[in-house]
């Protein structure tokens, strides 16, 4: 299920389901740890009317729209519900400054009678992330409040309406013994009142609303994190002292103030593009973490059909999402982000497969034994890419004291294995894991990446008076080029080979199209872009996957089965990587494929500018997570590269 809504301020995460309803709360880091993961923890929200009761989860009871209307990281959702006639409009974010996710929700009275409401919020923590039963839930008077924890995690849960607070709730358990949840004490309209219970706890608040015909009132709820009990009620005292409407304005103030260089670029672009331009470049930093992790997607909805969900950084992904904030200007998420990489360094200089938000390793089934060799469980295009993307970074910025913080931490660990992690008989990288994770092997784009990067490297030697390493790197990458020329590209089928690997009878070569060899070749200058080889390759990728009744979309190489909906049928495609050849085409000068291309994804993401990570190409259903923050990151580069100035 998608999220069409997300919410962050870098340390609280909130991901809100199709029905409008929590679905992921990730607290102290985004990305980790998830609050609210799993499909019986939803935190419902309901409405109870003469006698009847609807959850906003009812199958079929309720409509949707979901909007960032504020050019802020504000969510705007409309729930209606005909049968009722009731209509619920939520203004929801996270607070800027503090750990609180707040609700201004908008009570709407569709009949033309005098109608008393009665909202419920419901609440459902698996706290830590744990499955054990030890969470605590306990009703605090003094403060009218609901106190949800666990160890050193504390969660105030409270609300007003006409500046009073809930007027009942209720405290149970769910998951457990039969419990289904305190939201079903609801049903009759009424809460029983408990004050306390520790297991597998839920709860659940009333508020009474009298509203007049046509006419609408304001509940304001709200959830406050802290480390402990007393920094969460701090944070609820704060809220109830400023008021919400205080809080949201100062949010979106945070917001615009933030977005500043986007907008600049956002006027030069398309019409037609610029609000889902913004809308990713806020999906993008709320996916950041402040202590520099760039999460690939908060969208828990993987673990319901995969072992593991996408809350991790994967340090390529985290590169190439900043890229494109690089080229704007932004510099604290990048500065963050290269400390986080540099913290992750292996002392042998490269980088692992990915990490969790707190800087540890994140789970992997990378192994460190292939057949009868041993390697680093790694892809090499990830310590590459962060090498060659610092490149970027620093000659933006021209910062000779970034280079000296950076130089003998980072730079030269990281040139020097790849410089060094090479194999004799081919001149080309020794086999790691592709790209996509999959195969142990030398790719074409791996050695594209590492070429560039080894290039990079060098220039920065040079600045940093160190000729020996700049001479030493420069001469490795050219020797990578001319041995690319010599084995990376297959004259019989006219395309790049998807990599190749030296076994005891010789180098074996697998000549499977994949769009990343073409797009690695073409973008890090691996071969001209004018060369025979690269255009071949171009045209032959088109061909081979070229879709007769006109859709745009591309898989990421012949006979991908991730995920594929259909066994029997064609891979699915990737909005991305459909994006790296608008990419191409606007380095050709066909502006009008690239646009054809744009306006295809703008097309299959959601209301919200969610771009998932595949789709169905028989329906164009989305298929993983949704949003993937490469996904968006590959929109705005793309869309950057449609301005002549910014162009790369």
């Amino acid at each position: 299920m998608a999220r069409p809504i997300v919410l962050s301020n870098g340390e609280l995460h909130v991901g809100l389901n199709n029905y409008g309803l929590v679905h992921d709360m990730y607290y102290p880091y985004v990305g980790l740890e998830n609050h609210a993961s799993g499909s019986s923890i939803r935190h419902r929200v309901g409405v109870w009317i003469d006698g009847d009761i609807s959850w906003l989860d009812d199958d079929g009871e309720w409509t949707f729209k979901f909007r960032y209307p504020y050019q802020a990281l504000i969510g705007h959702t409309i729930a209606k519900n005909e049968r009722l006639g009731v209509l619920l409009e939520f203004d929801d974010f996270v607070d800027s400054e503090m750990s609180a996710f707040v609700r201004n929700i908008h009570v709407v009275n569709l009949r033309h009678e005098r109608r008393q409401i009665r909202l419920f919020t419901h609440q459902a923590f698996v706290i830590g992330d744990s499955r054990s039963t030890t969470d605590t839930a306990q009703y605090l008077p003094d403060s009218e409040a609901i106190l949800h924890y666990r160890g050193r995690r504390a969660m105030i849960v409270s609300g007003r309406y006409n500046d009073q607070p809930f007027d009942q709730h209720s405290i149970g358990l769910f998951g457990i013994e039969g419990r289904e949840g305190t939201y079903r004490d609801a049903d009759d309209g009424e809460l029983a009142g408990n004050y306390v219970e520790h297991g597998r706890v839920d709860s659940t608040l009333r508020f009474v609303v009298e509203v007049e015909p046509l006419s609408s009132q304001r509940v304001h709820y709200w959830v406050a994190f802290g480390m402990s009990m007393r920094e969460a009620l701090y944070i609820d005292k704060k809220i109830r002292h400023d008021g919400v409407d205080m809080r949201l304005h100062k949010t979106a103030s945070h917001w615009k103030k933030w977005l500043k260089p986007a907008a600049k670029i956002a006027d030069k672009l398309p019409k037609s593009h610029r609000e889902s331009f913004m809308h990713s470049m806020m999906i993008i930093r709320s996916h950041i973490d402040n202590r520099g992790a760039v999460i690939a997607s908060t969208d828990s909805s993987m673990l319901h059909y995969s072992r593991d969900d996408y809350a991790y950084c994967w340090p390529r992904d985290g590169a190439l999402v900043l890229w494109p904030l690089i080229r704007m200007g932004y510099t604290n998420e990048p500065k963050r982000f290269f400390e986080f990489c540099r913290r992750g360094l292996h002392p042998a200089g490269y980088l692992m497969h990915k990490y969790r938000a707190d800087g540890g390793l994140g789970a992997s089934w990378h192994s460190y034994v292939h057949g009868h060799q041993t390697a680093p469980p790694i892809q090499q295009d990830e310590t590459a890419i962060v090498l060659f993307v610092f490149a970027q970074f620093y000659e933006t910025r021209h910062d000779s004291e970034l280079l000296q913080e950076y130089y003998e931490s980072m730079v030269k660990p990281m040139a020097t294995f790849l410089a060094e992690h090479i194999d004799q008989a081919t001149k080309l990288p020794k086999p790691s894991y592709d790209l996509w994770e999959e195969v142990f092997l030398t790719t074409t784009y791996t050695t594209a990446v590492t070429y560039a990067a080894l290039q990079a490297a060098a220039d920065m030697a040079e600045d940093a008076h160190d000729s020996g390493s700049a001479v030493k790197w420069r001469l490795a990458a050219e020797d990578m080029q001319q041995a690319a020329h010599k084995h990376l590209f297959n004259s019989e089928r006219q395309s790049f080979y998807k990599g190749v690997i030296m076994r005891e009878d010789g180098l074996h070569h697998n000549d499977t199209i994949d769009a990343s060899s073409i797009y690695g070749a073409f973008m890090f200058g691996l071969f001209a872009a004018d060369s025979s080889e690269l255009k071949a390759a171009i045209a032959t990728f088109a061909d081979r996957f070229y879709n007769d009744e006109g859709e745009l979309g591309y898989p990421r190489y012949e006979g991908d089965a991730y995920h594929r909906a259909d066994a029997d049928g064609a891979a699915n495609w990737w909005p991305l990587v459909t994006m790296w050849f608008a990419q191409i085409s606007l380095e050709q000068g066909d502006e009008v494929r690239a646009m054809e291309i744009l306006d295809w994804v703008q097309g299959v993401s959601t209301s919200t500018g969610m771009i998932s990570e595949q789709l169905d190409p028989r329906d164009s259903t989305r298929i993983s997570p949704t949003p993937l923050t490469w996904s968006q990151a590959e929109y705005v580069s793309t869309l950057l590269d449609t301005i002549t100035d910014h162009k790369k």
